[in-house]
């Protein structure tokens, strides 16, 4: 089969034990994105299987129908797959969502609340410029960093991810509240930890506050500019889930005002993201290029699902059986 995999950025697939799967296969790795529905439909029209790494490439109906080989998707990644699933069913095309395991992205949110707190990556950078015990060459902004112990993290939304952090939250002496769902609050008073009374509540008393919602019709800009502007002055935000989450333009503003304070983001308006985009000259944000998933560990497991599923899928429709249920 004539296979792609998509906006593999570091070009790592090809190092991974897994990627022997595909041995006898035709694979192209496109280390870059193609924008538009044009552009996409010429890179892609010639294969029978698309691996999708990430949410950076929508495949839509209107993609679907320009793509007359494609047989098979594939999609890994920490949030919603950007696939157009009904339209794929009609087709006939084979979708397979490859479990994730959240500790890769439970670790990178610890991670940007323990950097973001200690200002290390603004003390590492002008060390490297010569400035010693400097956070920022700003006067006002050249603070020092702040100890979690004692602090309050607030998590919203105790999912998978969610639940992993709150543990972290605990093990690290802070005092865990959670807001979300009826049912994630409840699974979370199970687990012993806090529910706020309410939404004003949970962002008003939150040193951090940690998103881990699923994006869904019901949750994109579920958080407005209202609720930016009730948390502290020194609060920070951490968003490792998804960027559409904030009402659009919302976060910009309310950190150019302070509140919060600052921000720790994984995810971005747009991936990949112009070095020149805004958000990135605001000393107050901490930002990683969306690698909350990515790792060496996560790679091999998500992929070899990924490769499996489509080599079963292969040996299946070369040999022309038709079971009830296609591999996938």
């Amino acid at each position: 089969m004539k296979i792609a995999i998509l906006d593999d950025y570091q070009d790592c697939i090809r190092q991974l034990d897994c990627f022997s799967l595909l041995e006898g296969h035709q694979v192209k790795v496109f280390t870059n994105s193609a924008r538009g529905l044009g552009q996409l439909s010429i890179r892609l029209a010639t294969f029978d299987a698309l691996i999708l790494i990430g949410d950076h490439t929508p495949v839509s109906r209107q993609l679907i129908n320009k793509l007359p080989n494609l047989k098979f998707l594939a999609y890994i990644g920490g949030s919603v797959p950007p696939i157009d699933t009904a339209a794929a069913a009609e087709r006939g095309i084979v979708v397979k969502i490859c479990d994730n395991d959240p500790v890769a992205a439970a670790e990178l949110t610890w991670a940007l609340i323990l950097a973001a707190q200690r200002r290390i990556v603004d003390y590492a950078g002008h060390l490297r410029a010569g400035a010693w015990q400097t956070s920022s060459l700003n006067p006002e902004r050249n603070t020092v960093g702040a100890t979690l112990r004692g602090k309050t993290l607030g998590i919203w939304g105790y999912g998978r991810v969610g639940q992993l952090v709150a543990a972290y939250g605990r093990a690290f002496g802070m005092r865990v509240v959670v807001w979300g769902s009826a049912a994630g609050m409840a699974s979370a008073t199970r687990d012993g930890f806090a529910n706020a009374a309410s939404r004003s509540a949970f962002l008003k008393q939150a040193d951090v506050v940690s998103l881990h919602l699923r994006l869904s019709e019901t949750t994109r800009a579920r958080i407005t500019a209202s609720d930016l502007a009730t948390m502290k002055n020194t609060a920070l935000l951490v968003n490792t889930s998804h960027a559409a989450l904030i009402a659009p333009g919302a976060l910009h503003a309310a950190l150019a005002h302070g509140r919060p304070g600052a921000a720790a983001l994984d995810v971005l308006d747009e991936a990949p993201l112009a070095s020149d985009a805004s958000l990135l000259s605001m000393e107050n944000v901490l930002a990683t290029p969306h690698i909350g998933f990515i790792t060496k560990e996560n790679h091999e497991s998500n992929l070899h699902q990924a490769f499996q599923a489509l080599v079963d899928f292969a040996t299946w429709h070369a040999s022309g059986r038709l079971p009830e249920t296609p591999p996938g």
